[in-house]
């Protein structure tokens, strides 16, 4: 055979080795992106990750506002209703996040004391809390919610028996903490001793000597490295890349340390519940720090009285918009959603949003990385219509006690 026959081959071959890999990698990644959507087409979050007090802060919540904002957990919507806002709609695409929401606003609104809702939502396994549902929440719940509360789920038992458990070591968050939780149990740490610290430099010496080192074992960095053991802190697959590329060895590793190093020791534990949530599974009790900012007594009457200014909508935050008048909205939360969507997406949810939002308007969101999502994807025209607030935006973010998220943004529309 010829040099120039080998050759031809041999460029034959490596193109079909380069195809061949090509759609290898097509398929795992349409495959990691199909396993993301399974497991997010159940509860997720029983508590939502992004905390209020910064939200509230940055987007200036006041009397007069209408709000729309996704609804996870629905701890935050609650938060903001201390505000007084004129009204919030809140929006989810998963059916269990609905449910909850609307579940939680019952019980403001129904229950008769704070004390009775802090039992209801404390996740203190108060057995009570089902006679408290049969005869305060139930008979107010419209007939959707009421029947998936009291539906069953996989195990036979009705769904809204969690809330005589523990609700918060449900959901795929709750799972992804525990597994968490094993896999330090298997390196010889106790996560639960964290909680023990009684000042910020216990809480710094724990993480430091304990936590750290962590992230250096085999195992650690080989699991941070696959995009389907990350799934449960809602990093979707594309994201991953994105945070993996900081990473020498493609590993997630680095990224969580520093985002665990945040939790552990920008804060004191006994005003951070995130933390508590992170190494206990619970929230604490009163003689060891606050409660959610919705659970606190200094809110409750705020909230259940403003409760009834809030519409829970099964949709998307883009059809939502697409169906209200120009100009008739004020604040928009976005958590994290956009880290989740393509380019076309992005700017189908501004075209809406700068089309429905007032002068000054502000809109807040999450990235999973430092950088703004909109950075080269959100067409010059929509972004032309906005000031990003950065220095702001960085030093709320920096406050931001959940510490799970890289970036917080904050968008205020121009006059």
């Amino acid at each position: 055979m010829s040099e120039l026959a080998r050759n031809a081959g041999y460029g034959r071959n490596k193109k079909l080795k380069a195809a061949l890999l090509q759609h290898r990698a097509g398929t795992l990644e349409g495959l990691s992106e199909r396993l993301f959507g399974l497991l997010f087409s159940g509860l997720v979050y029983p508590q939502i990750w992004e905390d209020p007090a910064v939200d509230i802060e940055a987007m200036e919540v006041s009397a007069g506002h209408r709000v729309v904002t996704i609804g996870s957990g629905g701890c935050n919507m609650l938060a903001y209703l201390s505000r007084a806002p004129e009204a919030i709609d809140v929006v989810d695409l998963n059916p269990h996040h609905v449910a909850l929401n609307r579940l939680k606003l019952a019980a403001f609104r129904h229950l008769p004391s704070h004390a009775d809702v802090s039992r209801f939502f404390g996740g203190n396994h108060a057995t009570t809390n089902r006679e408290a549902y049969s005869l305060f929440i139930e008979p107010m719940l419209d007939a959707q919610t009421r029947d998936y509360w009291n539906g069953r789920g996989a195990f036979g038992r009705r769904r809204v028996d969690v809330f005589s458990r523990n609700i918060y070591r449900t959901g795929l968050l709750g799972r992804f903490i525990l597994l968490g939780h094993i896999v330090a149990r298997l390196h010889g740490l106790n996560p639960r001793e964290f909680v023990e610290a009684r000042s910020l430099r216990e809480q710094r010496h724990f993480f430091e000597t304990r936590i750290a080192p962590l992230f250096d074992r085999p195992l650690i960095r080989w699991m941070t490295s696959r995009k389907a053991s990350l799934f449960g802190l809602g990093i979707p697959p594309q994201q991953f890349d994105e945070l993996a590329s900081l990473s020498d060895d493609n590993s997630l590793a680095p990224v969580l340390k520093r985002r665990l190093e945040k939790l552990t020791c920008h804060f004191p534990l006994n005003d951070n519940y995130f933390a508590w949530q992170a190494f206990a599974r619970r929230y604490p009790e009163k003689h060891e720090g606050m409660p959610p900012d919705y659970l606190r007594a200094a809110h409750y009457a705020a909230i259940r009285a403003n409760a009834g200014r809030v519409r829970v909508h099964h949709a998307s935050f883009t059809e939502l918009l697409a169906g209200k008048p120009a100009g008739s909205v004020d604040r928009f939360v976005l958590l994290d959603a956009q880290d989740w969507m393509n380019e076309s997406q992005i700017n189908a949810l501004w075209s809406e949003i700068s089309r429905t939002a007032t002068q000054g308007a502000i809109v807040i969101f999450r990235t999973a990385a430092e950088r703004s999502i909109l950075d080269g994807k959100l067409s010059p025209a929509l972004l032309d219509l906005w000031t990003y607030e950065r220095e702001r935006s960085i030093e709320l973010g920096m406050r931001d006690r959940s510490a799970i998220y890289g970036g917080f943004h904050i968008y205020r529309k121009r006059a």
